[in-house]
């Protein structure tokens, strides 16, 4: 009986009948496809699978439960892809099955032998059962327990399956349908495997889930439903929130904004908000959770910002992860194809439409590649701009809390350096993440092929690219010393820079603007020598890189030669097609390690930062709800410092003070005399005090930057009316002011010295009547105060009234003084790029550099048409063949060292000439563009801006002529080998750049939001860096928290709508690409091509099968160029600023020997308004001569130190008048 079935079967045979083989038992039949033990095998796996997928559907169809709509689930978008792929893939087995017994019964005239057909039918049923049983919702855990385990199993059998079918196919050089039906169950058990594991929740995967059901508001955070910022959440927020399975695939989603951007310019409001997931509350909250769980397990140990940053986006990680392992499996069945392609050239087809259905199965190979592709690149991008979002955000709430010490440690200009330049370099990493791994089973799968074609040979490749990657190492290691060194460099130069434009006033005043420019420029010039080593080893890395594909081929052959292995067409352009595929991830390679230097540098910078010490002993929390309080302000502590040290010097020592609610204090004293201090100390900003505040308004000298007049109303308005019933403490240097106060301070050495009225001190106090002296002998006395018969200051009311201030008209209608910042608009069409290239001989070092890759890529061409021709010829010897395409080869890496050598001159060229043009521009500006200007705006341009200025934009524009230069090559080639294929290259490229225009339109715009958005992040977090204890004092940490959180949010959207569009685009011309070519793949099977036809076509089919690669590079390079010149955009709007009259005018030089006397002369001096300068004059009637001259005879600073000097006054006057 058992006999009888085992015939009917197999028909009393170890193989299958109509394959033709001879097969034999045990384990090696069972690995072989076509084996009957292979079938019998495979059958009771499905059996098996069958039987559990049946249970769950029964189980889940007679379950009583009854789901509400709140306990609803929406079934997950990766649900649905796993249930489509697998019915589709079930359809197709039990499809071929039936056409199998038909094909049977039209030839055989009987069924038998069975294991032909019944394993294909019971796969495809099996894969029925499973695809429906995964998108079934609300299973219990009996079922979700069977379907994990099914999952685990799927999968090693998916494997089991794939292996064989691949040795198979490379074995007999065939690919049936069934061998591709069998790999792809492989993607299948990976998408089963991942329903299985991650949840049929929409809440685990989509990324716009219920966050707002889970989230706290912020401390002072309130939701406000006029709130604008929420308004524009809730209705304009991004179609991608609610787009489904397709539309996310195909970017469908984007359209509507891509179509505005093409009709009109895109403005702000056109630009939709993020979805709830990547907005920046979410991001750190996630952080908070994270790091608060790290704590809790670690109460000891110190906390790990990279597990933080895996725990919170290990899901997106994994996901993209499996998408880059379908695009890895896709692209490795190119040389497959090829070598099915050459086959069928040959004659040897399989079956008689063998080329239609094998086009058609690269057209869905290379399809289903860039499907995978895009979404690997989309949720990695999506990953860094969540974690860019949550640094910026922890950076911002660590500054606001910083302690002094670490202020000392993290100076302004680093801190937003923090945000602006290493925040954006560690969201970039995870794009670059899969590449390490991708990269490596990529070039395994190739090996794999390749020990296919040239057997032995293989290991001589594989030593070959091992010496390469070895021999990048040193060049690796000084990429890392230098990447420090230059950040290092950076901060010293931002900082210097930061200072220079904050006190810019001064600096002119002065005339110090020559020696602090001397400063950044010595700063800058250690910087170059850091950017000179990078750019010259990435240089280096490049050519190294790029010649593998040059190096790798040769040494191989020659190998082959050497160990008698046959070279023809099929075996030769089958390794080259492997070797096409893995080079440009190996040219990656200098790329990737540039990401993982320069984000493991700047997390250490970021970590660093975060973990420095925070202020302690803030009494500034404590709240005084008691308003019959008996004192405002108590203060009695022996020692007050800004170190917790025990040995560090206190700032003021003895405080005792009291002061009552309502009365106004004024704290006078010398420069450094500790006035400050106690103000910080009563704020309790300093760490070492004691003391106590309630409703109280501390004012540190607000009136020294402007003139007496505007003072004098100021204290008028706001001190002595506005704040008429609070506590004021008011430091200041105006004695002016002191009558009016209930009590004044004066402060020497860190101690109070005295205290009393203001009439009191002046009767009394022999230094505070000197102060009052020096004041009233340097600027005079604008103010007539009157007293009471009491001798103390009269009433606010009363005693500031008195003073004379000419009322001025308040101009209506003028203009702004900060503006909206500006940005171009429109297509600028390559003016941005021949401005780069404008400076310091950049048009000749890049033509230099093009002419040289041109000669490289003909070089390449010529190299493999020498191969194609010569390799089926008689004539030609197998050593004169190589010995031409390795002389060939030589020569094309010497092309290649001479173009990294002029990209490295002009990136340093173009670098070094834009600093000096812009930081000239910056120190000759005039005050009026200071006062108009915020600071952040222009750190964030000679931050993140310069940096990829520095760095990036030289290889980044050479890359992106030479991958398109490399493309439109390709379809030369194609054109030229197979003559109808020209009929849909043309059509294609047309199509190509009206898709182009159209991405343009609105990514140009979108980039140039993004740089003014982020200028809006700088100039925001600069200024809370500069108001920290303003803010504090205020209780406002929350409100300006929630505020950068939003401006963070509004910098991602049109980053995140950018790199979108950049996978929109991408997509797009890749499925053209595709189609190209199938197109070229099929014509030139039916084209007859005489005795070198095998040969053309594996060349042609080699280039083909890297098109698609090279147009992904080409327009991938072209995104991040355009991002790129954004930058250049926004420094050249600084470049060319109005200049102040010249510093040194030659015409009027004085001699060299000049002065050979050191005086002042003043003559017809003409001052607006009121003048001090006059009076001061008559009453120094013996400074004057005969001729109205004054003559004071000494250096500039020591007369304006001098007490009484005229040239002092006159300083102080200018001062006045220019403030």
């Amino acid at each position: 009986m058992g006999e009888s079935a085992w015939t009917m079967f197999c028909n009393n045979s170890n193989c299958s009948k109509e394959t033709g083989r001879t097969c034999s038992y045990g384990f090696s039949s069972i690995l072989n496809p076509y084996s009957c033990l292979n079938h019998a095998f495979i059958i009771s796996v499905d059996m098996l699978l069958l039987v559990v997928a049946l249970l769950i559907i029964v189980c889940k169809l007679f379950s009583k439960k009854i789901v509400t709509n709140s306990q609803s689930q929406r079934i997950s978008s990766l649900t649905i892809l796993s249930t489509i792929y697998n019915g589709i893939l079930s359809v197709v087995y039990l499809a071929l099955g039936i056409w199998t017994i038909f094909q049977k019964l039209d030839m055989d005239h009987t069924i038998l032998p069975m294991d032909g057909w019944l394993v294909l039918l019971f796969q495809g049923l099996s894969w029925l059962g499973l695809a429906i049983s995964v998108s079934m919702k609300q299973l219990n855990l009996p079922c979700r327990i069977a379907i994990k385990s099914c999952s685990i199993f799927v999968f090693l059998h998916a494997v089991f399956l794939c292996i064989s079918s691949l040795l198979e196919a490379i074995a007999d050089n065939t690919v049936p349908i069934k061998i591709i039906l069998d790999v792809s169950s492989f993607l299948g058990s990976i998408l089963f495997l991942s329903c299985a594991f991650r949840g049929y929740g929409s809440n685990d995967i989509d990324p716009n889930g219920d966050f707002d059901a889970c989230y706290a508001p912020l401390q002072g955070e309130e939701h406000d439903s006029t709130n604008e910022t929420n308004f524009k959440f809730n209705h304009n927020i991004t179609p991608f929130a609610n787009a489904g399975v397709l539309s996310k695939m195909s970017f469908w989603w984007l359209n509507p904004l891509l179509h505005k951007g093409k009709e009109k310019i895109l403005e702000n409001k056109d630009i939709p908000t993020l979805q709830t997931s990547c907005r920046a509350k979410a991001c750190y909250l996630k952080y908070m959770d994270q790091l608060n769980e790290q704590k809790r397990r670690k109460s000891s140990g110190s906390i790990s910002m990279l597990s933080i940053i895996v725990y919170s986006h290990w899901k997106a990680m994994l996901m993209s992860g499996f998408f880059a392992l379908i695009k890895v499996l896709t692209l490795s069945t190119g040389p497959l194809f090829l070598r099915a392609f050459i086959a069928v050239v040959q004659g040897k087809e399989a079956f008689k439409y063998e080329a239609y259905v094998l086009t058609l199965g690269l057209l869905i190979a290379k399809c289903l590649e860039s499907l995978s592709e895009r979404q690997w690149f989309f949720i990695t991008r999506m990953v860094g701009l969540q974690l860019r979002s949550m640094l910026s955000a922890a950076i911002y709430q660590k500054q606001l809390h910083l302690s002094n010490a670490a202020k000392l440690t993290h100076s302004p200009g680093e801190i937003v350096s923090y945000v602006t330049v290493d925040a954006y370099k560690i969201g970039e990493f995870p794009y670059w993440f899969h590449q390490i791994w991708a990269t490596s089973l990529q070039f395994c799968l190739a090996l794999f092929l390749v020990y296919s074609s040239v057997e032995l040979a293989t290991f001589t490749a594989l030593a070959a690219i091992i010496l390469i990657v070895v021999a990048s190492y040193p060049l690796t290691k000084l990429q890392l010393k230098y990447y420090k060194k230059i950040m290092l460099a950076q901060d010293k130069r931002l900082k210097a820079i930061a200072e220079a434009l904050t006190n810019m006033k001064v600096l002119k005043l002065h005339a110090w603007e020559t020696h602090f420019k001397n400063v950044v420029e010595s700063l800058r010039k250690d910087e170059f020598k850091w950017i000179s080593g990078i750019l010259s080893q990435k240089g280096y890395q490049i050519v190294l890189f790029w010649s593998s594909p040059i190096i790798v081929p040769a040494v191989t052959f020659w190998t082959c030669y050497l160990l008698g292995v046959p070279l023809n067409a099929s075996n030769v352009f089958t390794f080259l097609a492997s070797l096409r595929i893995v080079q440009n991830p190996v040219r990656l390679i200098p790329d990737i390690v540039q990401a993982f230097i320069g984000a493991k540098v700047s997390l250490d910078r970021i970590v660093e930062f975060l973990e420095a010490p925070e202020l302690g002993n803030r009494k500034s929390e404590q709240k005084c709800h008691d308003k019959n309080f008996d004192h405002s302000i108590l203060i009695k502590c022996n020692e007050i410092s800004w170190d917790f040290s025990p040995s560090s010097k206190p700032a003021i020592r003895d405080i005792d003070l009291v002061v009552k609610p309502g009365e106004k204090i004024a704290i006078c004293g010398e420069v450094g005399s500790g006035k400050s201090t106690l103000l910080a100390a009563a704020l309790g900003e300093v760490p070492k005090c004691n003391g106590t505040n309630a409703d109280i308004y501390f004012l540190d000298d607000p009136f020294s930057a402007v003139d007496a007049q505007t003072a004098t109303s100021l204290f008028n308005e706001y001190v002595m009316r506005a704040l008429f019933a609070k506590t004021v403490l008011l430091v200041t240097h105006q004695v002016d002011f002191l009558p009016a106060f209930d009590s004044v301070l004066l402060m020497s050495g860190g101690e109070i010295v005295e205290a009393g009225t203001y009439d009191q001190l002046l009767a009394s106090c022999k230094k505070f009547q000197a102060l009052v002296n020096a004041h009233n002998n340097t600027v005079g006395t604008e103010m007539d105060i009157s007293r009471s018969s009491s001798g103390r200051a009269m009433s606010s009311k009363d005693g500031i009234e008195n003073v004379h201030v000419k009322d001025e008209p308040i101009l209506t209608g003028g203009e702004q003084l900060i503006k909206q910042e500006e940005r171009e608009i429109g297509d600028t069409g390559f003016k941005p790029y021949l401005q780069y290239l404008g400076h310091h001989k950049g048009f000749l070092y890049f033509t230099l550099a093009i002419l040289f890759h041109v000669v490289f890529i003909i070089g390449q061409l010529i190299q493999s048409y020498w191969l194609a021709y010569e390799i089926q010829s008689s004539q030609v010897s197998q050593r004169e063949l190589l010995t031409v395409f390795t002389v060939i080869g030589c020569s094309l890496s010497i092309f290649l060292l001479l173009r990294s050598f002029y990209v490295v001159l002009l990136g340093y060229g173009a670098s070094e000439s834009i600093f000096s043009t812009l930081l000239k521009s910056l120190f000759r500006a005039p005050m009026s563009f200071y006062d108009s200007t915020p600071v952040g705006r222009i750190l964030s341009r000679v931050s993140t801006d310069l940096s990829t200025i520095d760095l990036e934009m030289a290889f980044k524009l050479s890359i992106a002529v030479g991958t398109t230069m490399n493309t439109y090559f390709s379809f030369i080639v194609l054109a030229v080998l197979a003559w109808p294929v020209a009929f849909v290259i043309i059509p294609m490229i047309y199509l190509t750049i009206l898709l182009q225009r159209h991405y343009y339109a609105s990514a140009k715009e979108l980039m140039r939001i993004n740089g003014t958005r982020k200028s809006s992040v700088a100039s925001h977090l600069a200024e809370s860096i500069s108001g920290a204890m303003t803010i504090r004092a205020f209780g406002g940490e929350d409100r300006f928290f929630l505020k950068n959180m939003n401006l963070i949010d509004a910098n991602a959207s049109p980053d995140f709508y950018n790199f979108s569009a950049n996978e929109w685009l991408i997509q797009r011309l890749e499925i053209l690409c595709a189609i190209v070519l199938s197109s070229s793949a099929l014509s030139m099977t039916l084209i007859p091509l005489g005795s070198s036809a095998s040969g053309l076509i594996g060349m042609a089919l080699s280039y083909g099968l890297s098109l698609n690669v090279f147009l992904v590079f080409s327009v991938k390079y072209q995104c991040f160029l355009s991002n790129d010149v954004v930058s250049v955009e926004r420094l050249e709007q600084y470049m060319h600023i109005p200049s102040e009259a010249p510093e040194v005018i030659e015409a009027n030089r004085p001699p060299h020997d000049w002065p050979c006397v050191g005086k002042v002369d003043i003559r017809n001096l003409k001052v607006l308004k009121k003048c001090q300068l006059r009076e001061a004059v008559q009453a120094k009637e013996g400074g004057l001569n005969s001729f109205g001259k004054l003559v004071e005879f000494d250096e500039p600073m020591k007369l304006m130190n001098k007490k009484g000097s005229l040239f002092g006054q006159l300083v102080q006057e200018y001062w006045s008048r220019s403030s």
